[in-house]
């Protein structure tokens, strides 16, 4: 039974979208698409019709992917949180746009506001870096130290520009960010190092890095116009890999995030601090599957992105 365990949820962020995403759970779960046209009416465009039909280069550009992210992992939450019983939430985080989402559950955010903000986002961040300028690369094979050291001393070589470790996603797993000719070169010295593998990542900007900074003082503004209450579930910061305490950090940590690094590792490894070892992947695809039984193979982790796996999740509650 569900109830037997004490679970965290997780959120993907950016990368997760696909068209046609939930198309499957829609048929069964009218509830998707009534959040669907809840949000389409608050960001004045059709979400369902994009994430339905694309285009992809449309539904990948950060404006249109944050909302559509969110809108799919709150439809997702609706339908758990009303087809299983209460389940016992012990922490809740998100990656990147995801802890918006986790935000949300919590009550922290209502989902409106988290919508308008996250559209906002978006734009900043297009906005922040001209198109072609910024790339971000996934590094596997080298440490974390290893990665960091790398960035330095490309940074060093090239007398220069903005280059830094953006995601620690899992062990051997790095995700950097910065100018494009400063990210190319760090990927060819990686593999000169033993990488395994760097290869650019298909994104629109290079977040998590100090290029964001423009989008980060935008999003300040708007983060200071709304009301955040305290979570009634706890949320761990995507900044400090640490739960919230209060209000304050809260809106910190939404602005910080852009240009700081996302600390999954860490995240994941404080949820198994916890004793926590019953995840749910909350939203498309299985990122975040993926990437935590590479940090913890003792974690059980239910990925609820599509209709199979969705009624696998739920049948083995005895209330579904």
């Amino acid at each position: 039974m569900l109830q037997d365990h004490t679970w965290a949820i997780v959120f993907p962020g950016q990368g997760s979208q696909s068209v046609g995403m939930l198309a499957d759970i829609a048929l069964q779960y009218p509830s998707v698409q009534e959040t669907f046209e809840m949000a389409s009416n608050i960001v004045q465009y059709d979400l369902w019709d994009m994430v339905a039909h694309g285009p992809k280069e449309t539904l990948d550009q950060t404006r249109y992917t944050q909302p559509a992210l969110l809108t799919a992992s709150y439809a997702l939450y609706r339908i758990i949180q009303n087809k299983c019983a209460p389940l016992t939430v012990k922490a809740l985080a998100g990656h990147s746009l995801g802890e918006y989402s986790a935000l949300v559950v919590a009550n922290a955010l209502d989902f409106e506001k988290a919508l308008v903000l996250v559209s906002a986002r978006g734009f900043y961040m297009q906005e922040a870096v001209p198109e072609g300028v910024g790339a971000m690369a996934a590094i596997i094979g080298l440490s974390d130290e290893e990665v960091s050291m790398l960035c330095d001393e490309v940074k060093d070589t090239m007398q220069g520009g903005v280059l830094s470790p953006a995601n620690f996603n899992s062990i051997g797993q790095v995700v950097i960010a910065g100018h494009r000719e400063l990210v190319t070169a760090a990927m060819l010295e990686a593999k000169n190092r033993g990488a395994r593998l760097a290869t650019l990542l298909p994104v629109s900007v290079p977040s998590h890095c100090a290029l964001m900074q423009p989008a980060a003082e935008r999003l300040r503004a708007d983060l200071d116009s709304i009301t955040i209450r305290m979570p009634l579930l706890p949320v761990i910061s995507n900044v400090s890999a640490a739960f919230y305490d209060d209000v304050t950090t809260i809106a910190d940590g939404l602005v910080q995030q852009l240009y700081s690094p996302v600390r999954f590792v860490e995240t994941m490894q404080l949820i198994s601090r916890l004793g926590i070892k019953h995840v749910i992947e909350c939203g498309p695809g299985k990122v975040l599957s993926g990437l935590i039984k590479r940090i913890d193979k003792s974690i059980t982790v239910y990925s609820i992105g599509d209709l199979a796996s969705l009624s696998a999740f739920l049948a083995e509650d005895d209330n579904t």
